[in-house]
């Protein structure tokens, strides 16, 4: 992968993991909590979002590692749970607005590319070059949402799964020593046992999206 590559694949990094991390900002704020919208967290502005081990030095490494795939996230938006209107639902509600963002993004990045397909004149020049760039697009949404849906605390999964939990069961599901579902996480990323799971997950949503 060349320095344009690398630099494209960053970019389309960011932007999608800043685009998860606005819309669980935003979901929480319209179920009645305005603590990320305070913090400033509703913006694209990629500078509040920035997270130095998950926006930075953890896809450098895995750059580095040589890894098929790159793999980050934004800074976590506060929430405070208490605020939310119907807080044990809301608080799944406003985990899945994250992974929703992704699956809408590789959604609307593949519409186009199948526009683009449909007219052979349109897949010359620019067309083509933009269809390369919205096609990873869509792998790297596919991917944030595949990852973010594992039921590892503190990923949205987690979140998500622990509404259906019995409270006192959910309570302890999701208050897991953080460390060790973190190094759960990096065992199964640089083991590569997750890949072998993600990408024949990514090569189906990729068919069905793009159409080929």
């Amino acid at each position: 992968m060349g320095e344009l590559e690398i630099f494209i694949y960053v970019v389309v990094l960011l932007f999608s993991v800043i685009i998860h991390e606005v819309a669980h900002a935003y979901a929480a704020y319209k179920r009645g909590d305005d603590t990320a919208k305070l913090a400033g967290r509703i913006t694209l502005n990629p500078i509040p979002h920035i997270d130095l081990f998950g926006s930075i030095i953890l896809p450098a490494v895995m750059l580095l590692a040589q890894s098929p795939l790159l793999f980050g996230w934004a800074k976590p938006v506060p929430v405070n749970y208490a605020k939310l209107k119907n807080p044990r639902f809301d608080a799944a509600l406003v985990s899945a607005a994250g992974p929703l963002s992704n699956a809408a993004l590789a959604l609307f990045a593949g519409l186009i590319i199948r526009l683009i397909n449909a007219f052979p004149s349109a897949q010359q020049g620019l067309g083509g070059s933009l269809a390369i760039l919205l096609s990873l697009v869509v792998m790297v949404n596919i991917v944030l949402l595949v990852l973010n849906l594992l039921p590892i605390p503190p990923l949205d999964g987690s979140k998500i799964l622990a509404y259906f939990l019995p409270r006192e069961l959910s309570y302890k599901y999701l208050n897991l020593n953080p460390f060790i579902c973190f190094a759960i996480l990096i065992l199964l990323l640089s083991g590569g046992f997750l890949w072998k799971i993600v990408i024949p997950v990514l090569k189906v949503f990729m068919t069905v999206i793009i159409g080929k």
